[in-house]
């Protein structure tokens, strides 16, 4: 766990995160908490991510996205040297598509 975001407040979001029912929720809160910017740029990072670990080359993933090699770069070192957040979710999203 990454002691630097870690607080109070950082625990009641995630908590309240946690709370959501499903993807209708989740868009209502989001929607309030967060610019669309912010909420683009996650879901591009999500996607980012996804793409790498299915092997796509930063062209690929830059053609696909829109992102900048800087992101898909900085993507990249967290799916490598990171907390494993994005391999947790994105194995869950897995398991959900086969169900």
């Amino acid at each position: 766990m990454n002691g630097r975001i870690k607080d109070d407040m950082t625990d009641q979001l995630f908590k309240a995160v946690l709370t959501l029912r499903n993807i209708e929720e989740a868009y209502s809160f989001f929607e309030d908490a967060c610019t669309i910017n912010e909420i683009k740029a996650m879901a591009q990072r999500l996607e980012v991510a996804r793409m790498l670990r299915a092997g796509a080359t930063y062209e690929e993933v830059a053609d696909a996205t829109g992102a900048s090699t800087a992101t898909i770069s900085r993507v990249k070192r967290y799916l490598n040297y990171g907390s494993d957040g994005y391999r947790l979710v994105l194995d869950r999203l897995k398991e959900d598509d086969r169900k």
